[in-house]
């Protein structure tokens, strides 16, 4: 059939039930993204003959004869569609995976600039953003411009636009599957059908003997190393309890074999044709029974060399300790305030799923280009899983669509790498949506039973916290999460009882693992809940509250145990942004409550080491181009946090050119020398900081060549765009790098020590039906302390980012099981992202600080504003209603229960 694409007419013949996104994909408009594969998510969206579709839902036959036009027809990065312009200059992306359906549905909006807000809000209910807070989105369809022009001067603290900006409004920016391979290779698993059971025994015959069927792996095939899937630079931070392929199935869905085949159908029909023979096994889904003598051990067979705190008990590791002594201050109060709060799975749904594409290169090289934050860390684990030199295996990333800590494992990587090696071929391993909720990690499931006391004029005298998380089956992350969890969210107050009481458990359920905020935005709920119930009870303002107990510099840092001296406080603005959010909250925004609804005022603050400890480290480079350009060799990957857009901006301040010279290449362990990896916000702090180092090098290197030729000294050269001016003679770049023998590279690194403190604040006014239990955001305000803010319009973006992501964890996710391991949410549509009609505008405002610990004075900015969103959320339903919600997510029937109790 004849199909016109972008205007060219073009011959398909789709496969039976192919639906248009997949045959779009195979004529190599790759511009058409999987989100969903669904119709839930928009990523896909295309128009067909002007009309806005998702093509993953428009069978690929009804076609014919029409024209279907993708975000690459609409503009191409020389010649953009006025849309296209619009949302590079709001800034209306962040990871971009959602943008080229965005901009397809926007585009046919006629309306455009003076659609009211409720009817954009109806237009775009069929495409998500899960990074923007859809902001930035609405000011694109608006023509609002946010960003800058690229000028002659400094580039740090302007709005600049990202580098890939154009490439990403066009579809023509490149994600991790955007390529096909000669020869390619599909993945598929067999899951398991039982929470936890032993695999007696599995026929393969069948599967091997069908038509396109290359290979099938199973336990016998797997590399008898046990590792984790969490990454950090410290490999023995987690618990050493998985293998590539198991013969124990500790969850639902878990890898039980994996077929390689010509195509997907093929690997999938191969995987039906297995035969398997189960043990089933013993089972325990709740924490609390699982911790209790006699429950069903989900790791007895393992030792001590995989560092679990106790096997026999399901412990994956504990906490204990503090200072003073809580009970006596707790005796002794004028207030005291308990409960016990628990926090719900929650998945973090980044568009782009977990994928990997392998091959063996021309070198002889392994090689996996996939969707990580940690490139260098899947290299590292590759190589000791399977045995392999890091000099025979090169991991790198695209573009990655997003990752919120769910890419800071490794889930596809070791499949694809086991069957490269075994087939030679190339091979891709891609998740479904629905893999995303039933197999990967989520956030993990928390209660914490608080204690807070204080006395009558205001001054906390006691803090405990007793904390119970679910580790699911695998133990990936959860010591980090737990430790994490009880540190920052209990020493942001200065109090001189304190005690801490954790342990993470394993469960037969789906496995938890990294997520947004890594356990503070857990134990915070709880926390910033009853120290607000405690200011209640003392008729204390709940800001005045804060304001009398928060630590402040010279105070000791004190959770479990008081913090080493590598933790401080860089610059201090939790003063300024507890102002700041009071102020806002004070001023209000106009917005009024429907009549008869319940209207209160909540705020939370939150506190966050801005570095991971245990180190985290980048090695940098930048080298001088024969045409004036600087090229950059940077470890980190860009998957929204926008360090790229930073770490271009910190290169053409120092090195006085503009950031159209800067090149970065990154995230690739061949063009860069190490890199922990982007997690923990550590993107501008650390490798921005390695960065600086290496270009301030290479500028006194410019100089010092300028110089000498001259015969003059340093200090009277000044580099600029152009070339080097020493007094009043003037020296061309390209003549520097010719009198440096055609050769000029510096290096810079940091180690992540010491780590600097940031803070937000966040406030909300709502109102709540008391007749359905329904809750509105009327203002919703955050205020932070990122230091300098290296660029105002990504930076607040980050903030509404991490506020919709906060706010859909505390009204509408979870990941819902049925209590016996299977998860029951198991798409976007049963799940509830959050659309543009559920995320208010937020109010953002920055406090005025210079970090003396990192870049230019910035601190890190990813994480920290996710974290008091749901107690904020929470406090103000209790200001508004009366009663005290204890559960996240807090949804309508919730509060309507509450309310009848």
């Amino acid at each position: 059939m004849l199909v016109g694409i972008n205007g060219t007419p073009t011959e398909c013949s789709p496969r039976p039930g192919q639906c248009l996104r997949t045959m779009l994909r195979d004529h190599a408009h790759f511009e058409v993204k999987k989100g969903c594969d669904a119709g839930d998510c928009g990523a896909c969206s295309v128009l067909v003959d002007g009309v806005p579709v998702h093509s993953c839902i428009f069978p690929a036959f009804r076609a014919a004869d029409r024209q279907v036009t993708t975000v690459a027809g609409l503009g191409t990065p020389e010649d953009l569609h006025p849309v296209q312009r619009r949302f590079v200059d709001a800034g209306g992306f962040q990871c971009g995976f959602c943008t080229a359906g965005m901009v397809v549905t926007a585009s046919t909006l006629d309306e455009g600039v003076d659609l009211p807000r409720d009817d954009l809000a109806q237009k775009l209910k069929g495409n998500l953003c899960r990074c923007t807070g859809y902001r930035s989105i609405a000011d694109a369809v608006h023509g609002v411009v946010n960003t800058e022009k690229v000028t002659d001067g400094p580039s740090s603290g302007r709005s600049l636009s990202a580098p890939a900006a154009t490439r990403i409004v066009t579809g023509t920016e490149e994600y991790t599957l955007d390529i096909t391979p000669t020869g390619l290779l599909h993945a598929s698993v067999l899951g398991s059908p039982h929470p936890h059971a032993r695999v007696v025994s599995i026929d393969t015959s069948a599967a091997e003997a069908l038509p396109g069927v290359r290979l099938v792996l199973t336990s016998a095939d797997s590399p008898d190393r046990l590792f984790s899937t969490a990454r950090h630079e410290q490999r023995t931070d987690d618990p050493d309890d998985t293998r590539v392929i198991d013969t124990v199935m500790r969850f639902k869905g878990q890898r039980v074999a994996v077929v390689v085949g010509e195509t997907l159908a093929d690997a999938e029909a191969g995987c039906r044709a297995l035969e398997v023979e189960y043990e089933v096994l013993p089972a325990v889904f709740d924490p609390e029974e699982a911790s209790l003598p006699g429950a069903p051990l989900v790791h007895a067979d393992k030792g001590q060399e995989s560092r679990i705190a106790d096997p026999s008990r399901n412990l994956v590791a504990e906490l204990h300790g503090g200072i003073g002594d809580v009970d006596a201050a707790v005796a002794d109060a004028d207030a005291v305030v308990t409960g016990r709060f628990t926090t719900q799975r929650i998945q973090h749904v980044h568009l782009e799923t977990h994928g990997t594409i392998g091959w063996i290169d021309d070198a002889g090289r392994l090689t996996l280009r996939t969707s990580t934050q940690v490139p260098f860390l899947v290299r590292n684990e590759i190589c000791e899983i399977f045995g392999l030199r890091p000099d025979r295996v090169r991991v790198f990333t695209a573009r990655v669509g997003g990752g919120f800590g769910g890419k800071q494992e490794l889930l596809t990587e070791d499949i694809v790498a086991l069957a490269v090696l075994r087939t030679g071929s190339p091979v891709q391993f891609e998740f479904t949506r629905g893999d995303e909720f039933t197999v990967s990690p989520c956030r993990h499931p928390f209660q914490v039973d608080v204690t807070v006391a204080g006395t009558a004029d205001g001054v906390l005298t006691a803090l405990a916290v007793d904390v119970m998380t679910d580790a699911g089956a695998y133990g990936n992350h959860s010591p980090g999460v737990m430790f994490h969890g009880c540190g920052e969210s209990v020493a942001v107050y200065r109090c001189a009882n304190k005690r801490v009481d954790a342990k993470s458990v394993y469960t037969n359920n789906i496995p938890s693992g990294a997520f947004r905020g890594y356990g503070l935005g857990q134990v915070i709920f709880a926390v910033e809940s009853a120290i607000d119930d405690l200011a209640r009870e003392l008729d204390i303002d709940p800001f005045e509250f804060r304001r009398r107990n928060v630590v402040v510099p010279g105070d000791p840092l004190v959770a479990a145990h008081v913090e080493g001296d590598d933790l401080m406080f860089g610059s201090y603005g939790l003063d300024q942004c507890l102002d700041l959010a009071e102020r806002a909250l004070r001023e209000g925004n106009g917005v009024g409550a429907p009549p008869g609804w319940k209207v209160g005022e909540g705020m939370a603050i939150a506190m966050i080491a801005t570095i991971p400890p245990r180190g985290h480290f980048a090695e940098v480079t930048v080298s001088l181009g024969h045409d004036g350009t600087y090229e950059i060799g940077i470890g980190t990957a860009e998957f929204g946090n926008g360090t790229t857009t930073v770490h271009t901006q910190i290169a053409a301040t120092e090195l006085a050119t503009s950031p159209d010279r800067i090149v970065v290449r990154q995230s690739d362990t061949d063009s860069a020398t190490y890199d922990t990896g982007a997690f923990g916000s550590a993107g501008t702090v650390v490798a921005g900081k390695a960065l600086l180092a290496a270009v301030r090098l290479l500028s006194e290197r410019i100089s010092d060549v300028a110089a000498s030729a001259f015969g003059v000294a340093p200090k009277t050269c000044i580099l600029g765009p152009e070339g080097v001016h020493c007094a009043d003679r003037f020296m061309s770049l390209s003549g520097v790098l010719a009198a440096a023998g055609g050769t000029l590279t510096a290096s810079g690194d940091s180690g992540g020590v010491p780590r600097s403190l940031a803070f937000n604040v966040h406030a909300f006014r709502v109102a709540v039906e008391e007749s359905t239990g329904t809750v509105r955001i009327l203002q919703s305000i955050q205020s932070a302390d990122a230091g300098t803010v290296m660029n105002p319009q990504q930076c607040r973006g980050q903030v509404e980012g991490g506020v919709a992501q906060g706010i859909g964890s505390a009204l509408y996710e979870e990941i819902q099981t049925d209590g016996a391991g299977t998860v029951v949410t198991d798409s976007i549509r049963s799940y509830h992202v959050p659309q543009f009609a559920d995320i208010p505008p937020t109010e953002v405002y920055f406090a005025d600080t210079y970090d003396q610990l990192g870049p230019f004075g910035a601190k890190s900015m990813s994480e920290s504003p996710y974290n008091p969103v749901a107690p904020a959320l929470a406090n103000a339903i209790k200001d508004a209603i009366g009663s005290r919600l204890h559960a996240l997510p807090l949804s309508s029937d919730r509060v309507w229960r509450s309310l009848d109790g």
